[in-house]
Protein backbone atom coordinates (compact mmCIF):
# COMPACT_ATOMS: atom_id res chain seq x y z
CA UNK A 1 0.00 0.00 0.00
CA UNK A 2 1.44 3.37 -1.00
CA UNK A 3 2.03 6.28 1.32
CA UNK A 4 -0.52 8.44 -0.52
CA UNK A 5 -3.22 5.81 -0.03
CA UNK A 6 -2.45 5.57 3.71
CA UNK A 7 -2.55 9.35 4.07
CA UNK A 8 -5.82 9.36 2.12
CA UNK A 9 -7.39 6.81 4.45
CA UNK A 10 -6.25 8.80 7.50
CA UNK A 11 -7.74 11.98 6.01
CA UNK A 12 -11.02 10.17 5.31
CA UNK A 13 -11.22 9.10 8.95
CA UNK A 14 -10.33 12.56 10.26
CA UNK A 15 -12.71 14.28 7.82
CA UNK A 16 -15.53 11.93 8.75
CA UNK A 17 -14.94 12.62 12.43
CA UNK A 18 -14.92 16.38 11.93
CA UNK A 19 -18.09 16.22 9.85
CA UNK A 20 -19.79 14.06 12.46
CA UNK A 21 -18.78 16.44 15.25
CA UNK A 22 -19.89 19.47 13.21
CA UNK A 23 -23.26 17.93 12.38
CA UNK A 24 -23.79 17.00 16.03
CA UNK A 25 -22.93 20.57 17.04
CA UNK A 26 -25.54 22.03 14.67
CA UNK A 27 -28.28 20.46 16.78
CA UNK A 28 -27.13 21.89 20.10
CA UNK A 29 -29.11 24.50 22.03
CA UNK A 30 -26.29 27.03 21.68
CA UNK A 31 -26.31 26.66 17.91
CA UNK A 32 -30.09 26.97 17.78
CA UNK A 33 -30.01 30.22 19.75
CA UNK A 34 -27.10 31.61 17.72
CA UNK A 35 -28.72 30.66 14.43
CA UNK A 36 -32.06 32.19 15.41
CA UNK A 37 -30.34 35.46 16.34
CA UNK A 38 -27.81 35.73 13.52
CA UNK A 39 -29.14 33.38 10.86
CA UNK A 40 -25.96 31.30 10.68
CA UNK A 41 -23.94 28.76 12.64
CA UNK A 42 -21.09 29.73 14.94
CA UNK A 43 -17.65 30.07 13.39
CA UNK A 44 -16.38 26.97 15.18
CA UNK A 45 -19.15 24.76 13.84
CA UNK A 46 -18.70 26.18 10.35
CA UNK A 47 -14.98 25.39 10.44
CA UNK A 48 -15.67 21.84 11.61
CA UNK A 49 -18.06 21.31 8.71
CA UNK A 50 -15.81 22.92 6.07
CA UNK A 51 -12.62 21.30 7.36
CA UNK A 52 -14.27 17.91 7.59
CA UNK A 53 -15.64 18.13 4.07
CA UNK A 54 -12.29 19.28 2.67
CA UNK A 55 -10.35 16.54 4.47
CA UNK A 56 -12.85 13.94 3.31
CA UNK A 57 -12.63 15.02 -0.34
CA UNK A 58 -8.82 15.20 -0.34
CA UNK A 59 -8.65 11.84 1.41
CA UNK A 60 -10.96 10.25 -1.16
CA UNK A 61 -8.87 11.64 -4.02
CA UNK A 62 -5.64 10.36 -2.49
CA UNK A 63 -7.09 6.96 -1.63
CA UNK A 64 -8.69 6.37 -5.03
CA UNK A 65 -6.10 7.96 -7.32
CA UNK A 66 -3.75 5.59 -9.05
CA UNK A 67 -0.22 6.47 -10.03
Amino acid sequence: MSTNRIIGIILIIIGGGLLFYGIQATGSITEDVHQSLTGRFTDTTTWYLLGGAAALVVGLVLAIKRR
